[in-house]
């Protein structure tokens, strides 16, 4: 069959994203395996792609004669995923993640943008009436009492390039918030793919502390930061100088209208080590008279980003929301339980933003070379169906 097919995808995945090595060895903890892991964890992955999400319905795709197509070597049930996500290595998918983002940047996924950026933010993930494992956090009513049990996560995207590609996610411990979480993500994941491979951090206004600026800074990261009451005399200087003064510049994003003010000469708060503080306000009136306005701080000098450079990098934070949690909870099961189990539920996350990740540099950079059209998500998906009714050789290497 011509076009896409897992055959092809899984191609694509080992040579031209360099993952070959994981995708033969994911870092499978079994003692005694009889499955081979990497027919194992290929099932996981399409499973993802194909937007069946729970284990029962990969177990049913790998019984059907579907299955030499899938380019699944073997047959199994969803309880050897289950024994299988219990015990596989959570960092060697982070680092295949890492590896497939470092990749697409050799193989100029992002040329046609100036700033690589990186995106941090917290979600919830995953409910059941009763504790069942230690990421298990409570949520309550206004009368305090406990209505039940979620999981929170950080994750971190690629943004502002065009390609939004989430390739890491760090669990909220005990008593944490999504900053101790963020702080963890951050270093783990510059760590993984380079101090040198993004150009800069946007960030909500909780991450707007001294620490994690300081840490940004220390991995060569700028920052576009919310300010929010968190930071009251800054902002309030922020509003008295905005509230006197004509804005600097007055632009059009696509309907909407934008005025905004930027200056450079505020002084920063008694911890944190920069010399001055850039703050930047817009307000954005929009076609149906409704108006957004917003306080962002960045340490990103004039000289070499202007205003309405700045604008658009805050507005590259909302890709995390809209293409890393948005896709993954409506279209990729990100909040289905497979197994209650800590190490489980890490891992299908951590292998729900590794298919993110792969689908959209095969959909929008490999399958986009030449004259051919950008393919839709739901598109391809439909092609990856119908590519199961056409059988597959069995693979004899």
């Amino acid at each position: 069959m011509k076009g896409p097919t897992p055959r092809g995808l899984y191609k694509y995945t080992a040579q031209c994203l360099r993952l070959q090595s994981y995708l033969r060895s994911p870092g499978d903890g079994r003692s005694q395996p009889r499955i081979p892991a990497a027919a194992l964890l290929w099932a996981l992955l399409m499973g993802r792609l194909r937007r069946r999400s729970s284990f029962a319905g990969i177990e049913a795709l790998v019984r059907s004669p579907a299955r030499h197509a899938l380019f699944v070597s073997r047959r199994f049930g969803d309880d050897a995923l289950s024994y299988f996500t219990e015990r596989l290595d959570p960092e060697l998918t982070r680092l295949a993640a890492a590896t497939a983002v470092r990749q697409a940047k050799r193989n100029k996924a992002f040329d046609d943008c100036r700033f690589i950026g990186l995106a941090i933010d917290g979600t919830g993930a995953g409910r059941s009436q009763e504790k069942r494992c230690p990421l298990c956090r409570p949520y309550r009513n206004h009368q305090n009492q406990i209505l039940g049990y979620h999981h929170r996560l950080a994750m971190i995207s690629v943004v502002g390039t065009g390609l939004s590609l989430p390739f890491d996610v760090e669990p909220y411990g005990p008593g944490e918030s999504e900053y101790a979480a963020g702080q963890r993500l951050l270093c783990r994941a510059v760590g993984n793919t380079g101090c040198r491979f993004a150009d800069y951090l946007v960030v909500d206004g909780e991450f707007a502390t001294a620490p994690f600026l300081h840490e940004a800074g220390q991995r060569r990261l700028h920052v576009v930061a919310r300010l929010k009451d968190n930071l009251p005399e800054l902002r309030a200087a922020a509003q008295k100088r905005s509230s006197r003064q004509p804005p600097h510049q007055v632009f059009h994003y696509g309907k909407d209208r934008v005025e905004i003010w930027d200056a450079d000469d505020f002084d920063p708060w008694e911890t944190l080590r920069w010399e001055t503080v850039r703050v930047v306000f817009y307000r954005q009136h929009k076609a149906n008279g409704e108006v957004i306005e917003a306080f962002w701080l960045t340490d990103f000098p004039c000289q070499r980003v202007g205003s309405r450079e700045i604008f658009r990098l805050a507005k590259s934070r909302w890709e995390i929301e809209n293409q890393g949690f948005n896709d993954a909870k409506n279209r990729y099961g990100f909040e289905h339980i497979c197994h209650h189990q800590a190490n489980s539920l890490l891992l299908e996350w951590l292998i729900a933003a590794l298919a993110l990740t792969i689908e959209r540099l095969y959909r929008i950079r490999h399958l986009h070379r030449g004259s051919h059209p950008i393919l839709t998500a739901v598109a391809l998906w439909q092609i990856l169906w119908l590519s199961l009714s056409h059988p597959e050789p069995n693979d004899t290497s």
